[in-house]
């Protein structure tokens, strides 16, 4: 005989599996491991008695609401895909929800909808939210773990982001010791951007490591923007600066560059190398295909997820994580590959 889904109670399961109702609860919320055998025991159960508890019951239940939060300005480009992938697969493999939240200047974000009323915990992008803002949320104990930005000094938020400096100084330095290059233009990311700073810091290093004169009028605005960059180096050669690379701190920047040197009929790279950063989904399809450092955006996405869940589940997590970049080779350095 089948209990209806309405008289079926997590004690009818229980006594069926022939667990605790806190062996149920555990199941029901994900909040500890149970064995393979439990947990199919557990599943027939519900299976056998239709029973599905009430989201807002289990909510109350549990004191979880079982979905985080990404606060973010904007979803644009292909930048953020890899970065939700990564998200979705923590929290579809934990069984959690995914709410977005996005700010600008102009519209500000009521902040109760960043608590515990809503989401376990926070995944905060860049600089979303204000120092302000993060100190509140902290103060209300709410969960957050920051994404490419760091924690303000007072807060000691747990961060993750990528190894930018040294991947940046590495693929300056093969334009220099292998096309020979020594006038190399950077398009810079926007003004606070941390990626942006310790990209550009690698630039300015490689360059001095090979005795080669930081040029600041060959620094000029990307902004991780394609008409921003392709403006920015349009000024570069109506000024008459002579350069014979570009480091754009974004591949999207980087596509930027390529159209203004097509368009005055500078061949590239013949007369003047591009690279760009983070190796995204259109940079092997480019003409030339895109020299460039490969970020692995997934992995951000999904172990920034894996660590607000594990700080919502009360475990010990690590203040920072700066992922492993690499340097991916193609034609628009000179290179044969």
């Amino acid at each position: 005989m089948t209990t209806s889904r309405n008289a079926s109670t997590i004690r009818d399961v229980a006594r069926l599996a022939g667990v605790s109702v806190a062996t149920i609860s555990r199941y029901l919320n994900n909040s500890a491991p149970l064995s393979a055998d439990t947990a199919e025991r557990v599943q027939a159960a519900m299976t056998e008695l239709d029973f599905s508890p009430h989201p807002a019951a289990r909510s109350l239940a549990s004191n979880r609401t079982h979905t985080i939060g990404l606060v973010l300005h904007r979803i644009e480009g292909d930048f953020f895909t890899p970065l939700m992938e990564g998200i979705v697969s923590v929290t579809e493999s934990q069984n959690f929800n995914l709410l977005i939240f996005t700010t600008s200047q102009s519209r500000k974000l009521d902040m109760r909808l960043l608590g515990s009323t809503y989401t376990d915990g926070l995944l905060v992008f860049l600089d979303s939210l204000s120092d302000e803002d993060l100190s509140t949320l902290h103060q209300a104990k709410q969960p957050i773990v920051l994404i490419h930005r760091s924690s303000p000094v007072d807060l000691n938020l747990p961060m993750v982001t990528i190894e930018n400096q040294s991947a940046s100084k590495q693929l300056v330095s093969h334009l220099i010791e292998t096309h020979q290059r020594k006038e190399i233009a950077f398009l810079s990311g926007p003004k606070k951007n941390e990626d942006s700073f310790w990209r550009e810091t690698g630039y300015r290093q490689a360059l001095l490591e090979h005795s080669l004169k930081v040029d600041e009028s060959l620094i000029v605005p990307g902004d991780y923007d394609i008409l921003t960059a392709q403006s920015s180096v349009q000024q570069l050669l109506a000024s008459g600066k002579t350069f014979d690379a570009v480091f754009a701190a974004d591949d999207v920047s980087a596509l930027g560059a390529l159209t203004a040197l097509k368009e005055a009929g500078i061949e590239v790279p013949a007369q003047v190398s591009v690279v760009g950063f983070d190796d995204q989904r259109l940079a092997p399809f480019l003409n030339p295909p895109l020299t460039t450092v490969h970020a692995p955006t997934d992995m951000v996405g999904s172990t920034a997820a894996d660590i607000l869940l594990k700080m919502i589940r009360n475990s010990e997590v690590q203040s920072e994580t700066l992922l492993p970049t690499k340097m991916v080779l193609r034609q628009s350095c000179g290179c044969k590959k």
